[in-house]
């Protein structure tokens, strides 16, 4: 199992909830507001989440005004 920093596993375990209930795409505001950090705290760890993540599979998907992460379970 992968090391996380405690932020890094609030992020994971929304995500994997989120996976679970049917969705698939995020931005790191969405996330952010939901476990209570901010966009740039999320932002930052997405890519670190996105290679080591054993939970769920992160990845970037697309850019317009901000990041969309695609993520899928595993």
């Amino acid at each position: 199992m992968a090391d996380y920093t405690e932020e890094e596993r609030e992020i994971v375990d929304y995500l994997r909830e989120s996976v679970a209930t049917g969705e698939r795409y995020f931005r790191a505001k969405t996330i952010a507001d939901a476990i209570g950090l901010t966009a740039k705290q999320v932002g930052v760890r997405l890519p670190r989440l996105a290679e080591k993540s054993e939970d769920v599979d992160i990845e970037k998907w697309g850019r317009s005004r901000s990041t969309t992460w695609k993520v899928e379970p595993q």
